[in-house]
């Protein structure tokens, strides 16, 4: 049959069961829909045996996820504040450490003076073996100076012990840069033999110094240390001498930064060795610190 024919056979068909083409078509469109929404619902529904206890449902799983978000949030949130309140009190603490090392260098730096030096200068005096023992001798290490005399009924042999003490606890404190130094104030009976022994009940690292009268008297004026000793006086004279009771700090370039009296103990005093020893700067960096901007801070 060719195309003409079927045609016509369509329209007889058509004609003979009464029914619009255009209600054929819709008929068949809905016909067709109905049929794939079916299709569509008997895809997507499962039996109740094919569905897995270990499935969730992907709201909790976002859920879950919030929530691990959250928790992370919140533990960094308490790490970084233990980490700012560990940088804030160790900043403080460097900051005041700090603070009082400054405090120190200007007490030292105020204390050696400006050009002529408040305390201290040359001499040349001889140590308990003969040796000659001049200001030279105080470079490359922080000397602490005491003037007595060895027949000094109290005072003396109580800051001589003191002394020892300091060094003692210094020493193990790991400062061990010091060089003590006991001048006398009464060079007629304190030889070099007569002091050595003398100190040698004290710290075993304390240098004795003597000299002529003249000598003693000129090291007592260099560093501002009372001196009333009668001239012209034997080894055998009765006679009373007056020195002042202070221990001079001085630092490893010769100079005076610190005079320590009585009322530092064991421990203050110490202390104020300790400090002043930390503080140090050597004289070039001192210059350079005057040539700065900042130079007011050490003033």
């Amino acid at each position: 049959m060719n195309n003409i024919a079927i045609r016509r056979t369509s329209l007889r068909l058509l004609r003979a069961s009464k029914t619009p083409i255009g209600l054929c078509n819709r008929v068949s469109w809905y016909t067709t829909a109905t049929n794939a929404r079916n299709q569509d619902s008997s895809i997507k529904k499962k039996k109740l045996s094919e569905i897995h206890v270990t499935e969730e449902p992907k709201r909790k799983v976002k859920f879950e996820k919030q929530n691990n978000s959250n928790n992370y949030l919140k533990f960094s949130t308490w790490k970084a504040t233990i980490l700012a309140l560990f940088l804030g009190t160790g900043s403080y603490y460097y900051l005041d450490r700090e603070k009082q090392k400054l405090e120190i260098q200007k007490e030292a730096e105020a204390n050696r003076g400006y050009g002529t030096p408040l305390v201290g200068g040359p001499f040349k005096l001889k140590d308990y073996n003969g040796n000659e023992f001049t200001e030279k001798d105080l470079l490359g290490k922080f000397s602490i100076i005491y003037f007595g005399f060895s027949h000094c009924p109290d005072i003396c042999p109580e800051e001589l012990d003191k002394l020892g003490g300091w060094l003692n606890d210094l020493e193990k404190r790991g400062i061990k840069n010091l060089q003590p130094i006991f001048i006398t104030c009464d060079p007629v009976r304190d030889t070099p033999e007569v002091l050595k022994k003398y100190l040698s009940d004290f710290h075993p690292g304390i240098i004795g110094l003597t000299g002529t009268y003249d000598e003693i008297k000129d090291v007592c004026h260099t560093y501002k240390a009372f001196f009333a000793t009668p001239r012209d006086k034997s080894f055998d004279d009765d006679y009373v001498v007056e020195h002042s009771i202070f221990f001079y700090l001085m630092d490893p370039e010769g100079q005076f930064i610190e005079a320590l009296g009585t009322p530092y103990d064991e421990k203050s005093g110490a202390d104020k060795i300790e400090q002043h020893v930390k503080a140090f700067v050597p004289s070039i960096e001192r210059e350079k610190h005057n040539n700065k901007w900042y130079s007011f801070l050490f003033r």
